[in-house]
């Protein structure tokens, strides 16, 4: 692997209110990804910071009787605050009300508009103020932001545009030359077919309604689109000027990876690569937009009163516990979810139980059998060979999934590891091995051979849960390495005296905490119910986009009776059904255990779509979906079909 170095950088903050855990998803995953790098050998520059300036703050500054200097200061030391509470390992905390940043963008847009790639029209348009940002009317959807969904407003003014569509040829070799540039390919596609091939119309930059921005130097009643100024972020941090670019830029900005939200994609691969391109500057290696964090199966919002804030979790269950939820439960490409259920069922089982239990038992073992001194392993039977086997691979992978951006699969191969840890204790019993001294020798090589798959175990961790990694060689006495420590088992050196087990995650009453947090999740719900609903006149139901019977022939709707059910053990909130299906049979995962039990099920027939692409979900293969209804209380009722209708008919 190349180890140029490597520059990481999120998305900055936007300072209007705090930002829930899932905008908080980007610097956490980002923190993973540069806390790997480093163990790797690279030198690292992670880059986040706040995005200031915008009419959302100038509004909300004007409600609470502040300037937005006073809010946007208040609001972004609350983001750095939650963010160090997560161990967010950042170089630079950049603020887009920086001295440094505001002279640079005006630098810039100065040298732009004087080589004709800026000129000054009169916007007429639509423009999302959630966003804050114009959307061209070819882009809405159903009237709609294409980004957030919320309404749009006319908006009239006199603003200086960007000559994007100048870039579109040029966009489009770059697409067609860096495949691998948008991750998942998924996303690149959805940038190239629904915005670079309909054609790109020049970019609306400046703003006249309202003055809290960076002003036009040479027009100063225009101050510099939101999104304009806050994508120059990545390249002022470094101390980039457009006529003599810094060390640190020509150091690091070579290979950059831009970790974003999938919402934002197109302002990162298309308006901010055409405003590089324009500057003659260097393009960024990559940019990986990550799916959302939703609430359950809802997207986030204080109008719902679904929020979490990462913050408040940090304080209920610690940092590393609060990250290792987030980076475990966000697939690579579809939205991940969060819940209080999953939440407490995830610590208790894989940190409490799994890891905790599994390190703490082990160095417990040592001191009592051996005083403490790991001693000189002797001859190695299969399942301590196999232990090893299983060390190297975890370290490859775990690797290999981060340089893949697939996050939760690099989790995964840690937790796995310390999975199979604790069944080679159960393999070799080392308790019954110590009742007979002559098997002394034996119970010595399992200890060495647990305590050295810990340290891998501890090195694999730290940049999921670095806290919990430094606990974990502390304990082991042994110092957190990089990744070339794990290239051969058998570097924990004998002779050395362990610490005291410490309990790393004290397990949690579910029952009692899970009651406490849903009533006060209920609580913000009937107080945001009340708030965004001045009558009790319900909203009436708003339908999907109409389809044509084509677009509904391409489901495969069939009857499949239960066979058998069980509940996932690794979830509060999935059922795992066997199902006759007609064709060899299959298993579905179902997000219905909620309201229904195994016994609920088995020997029924239901209606499920056969076609659904198979995925994974908590180490589980789901082959297809079960259907069933909303009900007006929140719950499902699944559709069961009379028991006449024989497994595999189809449905139409």
């Amino acid at each position: 692997m190349d180890k140029k170095p490597y520059l990481i950088t999120t998305a900055i903050a936007y300072a209007s209110k705090l930002p829930h855990i899932g905008n908080i998803y980007d610097h956490v995953c980002a923190d993973a990804i540069a806390r790997t790098r480093r163990m790797q050998g690279f030198d690292v520059f992670f880059l986040t910071g706040t995005d200031e300036h915008g009419q959302k703050i100038e509004e909300e500054a004007a409600k609470q009787g502040i300037t937005p200097q006073q809010h946007v200061d208040k609001i972004s030391g609350e983001i750095r605050s939650e963010l160090d509470s997560l161990s967010i390992s950042y170089n630079k905390f950049i603020r887009t009300t920086d001295p440094e940043h505001e002279k640079a963008v005006q630098r810039a847009f100065d040298r732009l508009y004087e080589q004709g790639d800026i000129y000054k029209a009169e916007y007429e348009g639509w423009y999302c103020l959630p966003c804050e940002s114009f959307v061209p009317e070819v882009q809405l959807k159903d009237g709609r932001c294409p980004d957030c969904g919320s309404e749009v407003r006319k908006a009239k003014e006199e603003a200086y545009y960007f000559r994007l569509s100048k870039y579109q040829k040029q966009l489009e070799e770059f697409f067609e030359n860096n495949p691998s540039f948008i991750q998942p390919e998924s996303r690149k596609n959805e940038m190239v077919n629904n915005f670079l091939k309909p054609g790109l119309q020049d970019f609306c930059i400046t703003r006249s309604s309202f003055r809290w921005g960076i002003p036009v130097d040479f027009d100063p009643k225009h101050v510099v689109y939101v999104w304009i100024d806050a994508l120059n972020n990545y390249i002022t941090a470094l101390g980039y000027d457009p006529e003599h670019p810094s060390e640190n830029y020509n150091k690091y900005w070579d290979n950059c990876v831009h970790i974003i939200g999938k919402d934002i994609l197109r302002f990162h691969s298309v308006y901010w690569i055409a405003w590089l391109m324009a500057l003659g500057a260097k393009l960024p290696k990559q940019i990986f937009a990550h799916p959302w964090l939703l609430f359950g199966e809802d997207k986030m919002s204080k109008s719902k009163g679904n929020v979490i804030y990462a913050g408040e979790m940090v304080k209920r269950f610690g940092s590393d516990a609060t990250r290792y939820y987030m980076l475990s439960e966000m697939p690579f490409a579809a939205d991940g979810s969060i819940s209080y259920e999953t939440f407490i069922d995830r610590y208790n089982t894989d940190l409490a139980n799994t890891l905790g239990n599994l390190v703490n038992r082990t160095v417990a073992m040592v001191n009592r059998y051996f005083g403490g001194v790991v001693g000189e392993p002797g001859e190695k039977n299969e399942f301590d060979l196999d232990l090893e086997a299983k060390c190297l691979e975890a370290a490859k992978k775990m690797q290999a999934h981060i340089d893949a951006y697939r996050i939760a699969d690099a989790v995964e191969d840690m937790m796995s590891l310390a999975r199979r840890a604790n069944k080679y204790i159960d393999e070799t019993t080392p308790w019954a091995l110590a009742k007979d001294e002559a098997l002394k020798p034996r119970l010595q090589t399992v200890l060495y051979e647990l305590i050295e798959a810990i340290r891998f175990i501890g090195v694999l961790s730290a940049p999921f849960i670095p806290d919990t990694a430094a606990k974990i060689m502390t304990e082991i006495n042994s110092e957190l390495g990089g990744f070339d420590t794990l290239e051969s088992f058998g570097k924990y050196l004998p002779g050395t005296k362990v610490g005291n087990a410490e309990p790393l995650f004290a397990r949690i009453d579910s029952e009692k905490l899970l009651g406490e947090l849903i009533a006060e999740m209920e609580a913000l719900k009937a107080k945001a119910a009340a708030e965004n609903a001045p009558d009790a006149v319900p909203e009436p139901i708003e339908l999907a986009p109409e389809v044509t019977i084509e677009d509904f022939e391409k489901l495969e709707l069939r009857a499949g009776k239960v066979l058998e059910c069980e509940p996932v053990k690794r979830s509060s909130k999935l059922l795992k059904i066997q199902l006759d299906d007609g064709m060899g049979g299959r298993q579905i995962l179902s997000g219905i255990a909620k309201w229904y039990k195994p016994e609920d099920l088995v020997g029924k027939t239901v209606l499920f779509i056969a076609n659904l692409k198979a995925v994974k979900l908590c180490g589980e293969m789901s082959e297809g979906m079960i259907c069933a209804a909303d009900m007006p209380d929140g719950s499902a009722k699944v559709c069961f079909l009379d028991g006449s209708v024989p497994a595999g008919a189809k449905i139409r």
